[in-house]
């Protein structure tokens, strides 16, 4: 009998578990809001009542949470709750639980184990029903031929890809590229203090924001970073996901992301079909041309270039204008110095921050920007979180 349920943040979003005395009953990922999580549970779960998790409970939640945090996390001895559900679900759950972090297999290969070769399409079935997502690691199993397959959680393909990324990343995978990748150009606590002393007025946004958490990104290889930039311009977040998800998931081990010799051998008529428009799938094969070509230079490459040559070499690719290239050395390479001066969160917040009842132009930001220096990428960061508090 279900005996209570708790939702819970993650780094993806609310979640949410279902317990019995006999263990997990469901863990539910981040819906579409709160209200309709609840509905969602309680329609699936009508005698579960809201309670503060039990010792046994407590402990899958913190390692659930930590699993999604991008650290190393072993749910092997979570304590489930299959009573009710067909023997065969069963089976295929429990041979689920088997695949380690980071590892694929298809749904055949999961038929073939149970020694049932013929029913990978059951196998599929069983896993689109699975109650306890993560906990039984469904997102680790690919359709034929390496193809993401589908996924029944809210957010479908772009939220199983996004946990595959995830577990790639506390496993070590990428991994180093070259020496320093990973790592901001710049001690925190200098940058903050140095910025602090610059003027009241960003000692006052410091203080009102609390210490920096810029963290970078890390993706294997230039053509990555790139092409979800093209991917992702002028279109909310959630969108932009979806279509890249898709444009991946044209491809077989869609998780490990995207590669130029792919990207030129797919006709225009399916990038498009995936939600690409017209001149951002042109965008997309002049990169990989540009890739496959010898004409983009290599991560560790780029780490070794100034600041201005990289923005000389990368925006001559059709697409990849200059604040695209300024993202990628702040947030994937490190670089400590960066000003966007055409972002209009970075001026917002300026202007916020400062008492301005205009934007600065572009000039007037460089030219404050010179006591920010040599941490003009930190201040920039303080900056968007004084427009994130603005819309709070």
């Amino acid at each position: 009998m279900t005996t209570g349920f708790s939702f819970f943040d993650t780094a993806i979003g609310e979640c949410a578990v279902v317990w019995s005395e006999h263990g997990i009953v469901r863990l539910q990922l981040p819906e579409a809001g709160t209200a309709r999580a609840r509905a969602l549970l309680l329609r699936r779960h009508p005698g579960a009542t809201q309670a503060a998790p039990v010792p046994a409970i407590r402990l899958a939640i913190e390692r659930v949470t930590a699993l999604l945090d991008g650290e190393a996390a072993d749910l092997s001895a979570v304590v489930l709750d299959m009573q009710g559900l067909p023997p065969f679900h069963r089976r295929v759950y429990e041979l689920a639980r088997s695949i380690p972090p980071a590892v694929t297999c298809a749904y055949g290969d999961i038929a073939r184990q149970l020694g049932a070769p013929g029913s990978a399409r059951a196998v599929g079935q069983a896993l689109g029903a699975n109650p306890f997502t993560l906990i039984v690691p469904c997102h680790r199993v690919l359709a034929a031929n390496g193809k993401v397959g589908g996924f029944s959680a809210h957010g479908g393909i772009v939220v199983k890809l996004r946990l595959l990324a995830i577990e790639a990343a506390a496993t070590g995978a990428p991994g180093a590229l070259f020496a320093g990748d990973g790592v901001l150009g710049c001690d925190l606590a200098l940058a903050v203090e140095h910025l602090r002393a610059s003027s009241p007025a960003m000692a006052r946004l410091i203080d009102a924001v609390g210490p920096c958490r810029l963290q970078l990104t890390r993706t294997p290889d230039i053509f990555q970073v790139l092409a979800r930039a093209i991917v992702y311009q002028q279109l909310t977040g959630r969108a932009a996901a979806t279509i890249h998800a898709r444009v991946c998931a044209l491809f077989p081990h869609a998780h490990e992301g995207l590669a130029p010799a792919r990207i030129l051998r797919i006709s225009d008529a399916r990038l498009r079909a995936a939600g690409l428009s017209g001149s951002k799938s042109l965008a997309l094969k002049d990169l990989a041309r540009k890739c496959v070509d010898g004409e983009i230079p290599a991560l560790g490459q780029l780490h070794a270039m100034e600041d201005e040559a990289i923005v000389e070499c990368l925006t001559r690719v059709r697409g990849i204008g200059r604040w695209t290239v300024e993202m990628l050395l702040m947030f994937r390479l490190g670089r400590a110095d960066i000003l966007p001066l055409g972002d209009y969160g970075v001026r917002k917040g300026y202007a916020l921050a400062f008492g301005k009842r205009k934007l600065p132009s572009p000039v007037e930001l460089a030219q404050a920007g010179l006591k920010w220096q040599p941490y003009r990428t930190v201040a920039s960061w303080y900056f968007w979180r004084a427009v994130d508090a603005a819309k709070e």
